[in-house]
Formats: structure tokens, sequence, C-alpha cells
């Protein structure tokens, strides 16, 4: 699976909408938009921080997750 559809599929885990995700996260709408479309690739450290910080602030489950 690429980083694209894991970024979707965190979007997804956290009951978000695009707008919502990138405003908890702090990044451009576009930029979301393009990972989850991967016309953009992000950093793989980039990916598992955003999975942590969602654990870490019980949006998700993290152990569910893996």
């Amino acid at each position: 699976m690429g980083r694209g559809k894991k970024v979707k599929e965190l979007r997804d885990k956290m009951g978000m909408n695009r707008r919502e995700f990138s405003d908890y996260f702090g990044i451009p709408y576009r930029t979301v938009q393009d990972w989850e479309a991967e016309k953009r690739e992000l950093p793989e450290y980039v990916l598992r921080l955003m999975w942590y910080k969602a654990a870490i602030e019980k949006k998700i489950d993290l152990n569910k997750n893996q």
C-alpha cells in the first residue's frame, strides 16, 4: 500500500474529512489532497508521526492499526 493510501486510511479511521484532517495536522488542504491522489510522496517519518499523534491524542487506537 502506498503512503497516500495510508494517509487516507488514517483520515478515515479518524472520521475526518480532508478539511478537518488538514486543519488538525496543520497541513495545507492541497498537500493532503495530492498525497491521497499519490501525486506527491510524503516522507515515511511524517506518516509515522501523523499516526503517532493521532494515537497519543486518542483519535485512533494505534495497536489496532499495526
